[in-house]
């Protein structure tokens, strides 16, 4: 399979290079889409085929790259799962993106770079070396760089690539740094000799803390989240898809190859580490989403929740195998996983239902939607379903891995420090005000957008687009529907993942077609089908029923309209008036939210203004005062060029004797 799937990322990279030639450009739309979604389809289904065979790792070393070293290449059970999980996502989201960038100024803007950023998400999956990992992590970063850019004439898109590019490097040159520490002066970059290398935990720590930070700069944790917000609202809706359900999850992929395999042994403050920059992450994305007007940013800073989601598994789960609780690591990492393929899905069902609605009205705005649940039925009845996914609500997709993460939550007693032990339980209640602050979130992106009344113009005369579109989107959510019915089919590649990492299975009958038991018959169950039936029961037998029972009762009168009757579509709940509560009691605390009001005095005509001020800690105290220095170091530095050949000679002499030193200082 190894050989086979090689040859897929060479028909991808094919297509990349061959996509600017093909003419016209309809024609180059479908090909590269249809050509990108059938790989993308037959590499996730073979890779999902393969884990759940159990088939063997297979390993693949040709002559090429470094000449001292070869290129390695490995397939084993973790790459299996992510290259599933990212596959079967970008497939679909393949569909719906055919009939979206048909529709765009500028449709094949985005065209090159798309099947070339695949190949190097799936390249970084088969890297069995630094040097092929850190190669196919710099082709992604570039290749969506691109994809940022492709409506390069707007400021924000400009704007949004260069913050990216520059945390892109950041995260590149950290894990450059980590992998030099793990292999130290050997020099011998192979992922056999670095798992070998760990005899030295001085320098495998600091690999692990440059691993931390460079694998969580790509993947969006606070306070490393700046170019998120700000990249994935910018690029095209089917690209915002692709960078929230694919990259971040190979971003993710790094930081568990490092932690769980590369480093050998983990010491519990890894996974403590862990634990509260997820649940922090969790917590600050969601609180960013609910201050949020443009709905993109909203899904952008879900994101960075789910991360927080993920992270915190994998946290906990390095927590448990440092106390030698192998079978509750093995569920932990099984959770986080599951939760990896369920946000691929019902995020890439968000972002290119995002992408509908800017089609049909050209507006991102939550606070000019309203009433589109009936100019565009089938897009609010996907989005909805998207909406609770991401939520955590049964029966979709995302409650079934949040719901096996707080089981290991609560199995957090048995951990045998008692730092960890304190801490997991206070991090995992603030994943739980998380997950309920997701709930609010997405009611209030939902209801402004799909209820009440239209607020603007765009709104009231937006028209559903159909075709490949609405496909992609329905494959989506079915998607995302039948994962969480039937959670057995997500639980059984993660499970198969997580004994490939930890070497221990869930407990007999813990994962079953119809009802799931992960710490085995004496803890708690859920049975996602059952729910299903009930739900559906609910919802098809109430109505009627109700109507046989109390038929004489039934009146029909018009909606209460607070005593004001015919009132404006102004007089509605706004985005900002939703989370004022919110803000006002988190936003001091974490945003330095200001609310200043405008209210003339009686007999003034000028309108009352009310004008909301939040700020990013992240970016005013962390990434601004460093642009800052770098700028002026720039200033500084660019006299340098105008040196005379002796001072050139001499600064070139100083850094050589610089060097040496280092050298001899390290072989001693």
């Amino acid at each position: 399979m190894l050989t086979l799937t090689l040859l897929g990322l060479l028909v991808l990279l094919a297509l990349g290079v061959s996509a600017p030639f093909i003419r016209p450009d309809r024609l180059a739309l479908r090909l590269v889409h249809g050509g990108v979604g059938g790989v993308a389809l037959a590499l996730g289904i073979a890779a999902a085929i393969r884990l759940v065979a159990g088939g063997e790792v297979s390993e693949l070393d040709l002559p090429l790259g470094l000449p001292w070293m070869g290129t390695h290449f490995r397939l084993d059970d973790l790459a299996c799962f992510f290259m599933a999980a990212i596959n079967l996502a970008a497939a679909l989201v393949m569909v719906f993106a055919d009939g979206y960038a048909a529709r765009q100024p500028e449709p094949t803007r985005a065209l090159a770079p798309l099947p070339i950023f695949l190949a190097a998400c799936n390249l970084v999956l088969l890297a069995n070396d630094a040097f092929v990992f850190l190669l196919a992590w710099e082709m992604m970063s570039i290749a969506s760089w691109l994809l940022v850019l492709a409506n390069h004439r707007e400021d924000e898109s400009r704007h949004a690539a260069y913050v990216y590019l520059a945390m892109a490097s950041l995260s590149v040159l950290l894990l450059l740094l980590a992998f030099g520490a793990l292999a130290g002066i050997d020099g011998d970059y192979r992922f056999a000799a670095l798992r070998e290398a760990t005899e030295r935990p001085p320098m495998a720590t600091l690999a692990v803390v440059l691993a931390m930070l460079g694998a969580g700069a790509k993947a969006g944790l606070v306070p490393l989240h700046v170019w998120l917000p700000l990249a994935h609202p910018a690029a095209p809706s089917h690209v915002s898809a692709l960078l929230s359900g694919v990259m971040v999850k190979i971003a993710l992929y790094g930081l568990a190859r490092f932690l769980f395999d590369l480093v050998g042994a983990p010491a519990w403050w890894w996974g403590v580490v862990l634990v509260v920059a997820g649940a922090a992450s969790a917590l600050i994305g969601i609180l960013y989403a609910l201050m949020q007007r443009d709905l993109k940013r909203v899904l952008a800073y879900s994101t960075i929740e789910n991360v927080g989601v993920i992270t915190f598994a994998l946290g906990l789960s390095l927590c448990f195998r440092a106390s030698e609780l192998f079978d509750l690591s093995a569920l932990a990492l099984a959770g986080a996983l599951a939760h990896a393929l369920n946000h691929a899905l019902f995020k890439s069902l968000m972002f290119c239902g995002a992408g509908v609605i800017l089609e049909a009205t050209h507006l991102r705005d939550l606070e000019r939607m309203g009433g589109l649940v009936r100019r565009m039925p089938y897009a609010s009845l996907f989005m909805l379903m998207g909406s609770l996914a991401a939520s955590s609500l049964p029966p979709l997709n995302g409650f079934v891995s949040e719901w096996l993460i707080f089981q290991t939550v609560f199995a957090s007693s048995a951990l045998h420090d008692n730092l960890p032990r304190l801490i997991v339980p206070l991090m995992g209640a603030v994943l739980a005000l998380s997950a309920a602050l997701a709930a609010v979130a997405f009611v209030r992106a939902f209801g402004l957008a799909f209820l009440g009344r239209p607020r603007s113009v765009e709104a009231e005369r937006a028209v559903e687009p159909g075709g490949t579109m609405m496909t992609g989107l329905a494959l989506l959510a079915g998607g995302c529907l039948l994962l969480g019915v039937f959670p057995v089919v997500t639980l059984s590649l993660a499970e198969s993942a997580a004994h490939g990492v930890i070497g221990v299975s869930l407990p007999a009958g813990a994962v079953g077609w119809i009802v799931l038991a992960p710490l085995g018959s004496g803890g708690a169950a859920y049975a996602g089908f059952i729910v299903f039936l009930a739900l559906l029961g609910l919802a098809v037998g109430t109505r009627p029923l109700l109507a046989r029972l109390w038929a004489e009762r039934r009146r029909r009168a018009a909606a209460w309209d607070c005593g004001f009757p015919d009132a404006s579509p102004s007089t509605q709940y706004t985005a900002s008036s939703f989370s004022q509560p919110l803000r006002r009691v988190f936003g001091t605390a974490f945003f330095r939210a200001r609310e200043t009001v405008d209210m003339p005095a009686p007999g003034d005509a000028r309108p009352a203004r009310l004008e909301i001020r939040l700020i990013d800690p992240a970016w005013d105290w962390g990434v601004e005062p460093i642009r800052r220095a770098v700028e002026a170091a720039t200033l500084r530095l660019n006299a340098t060029q105008f040196l005379s050949i002796r001072r050139y000679l001499s600064l070139m002499f100083g850094a050589l004797v610089t060097l040496l030193l280092i050298v001899a200082a390290t072989q001693q």
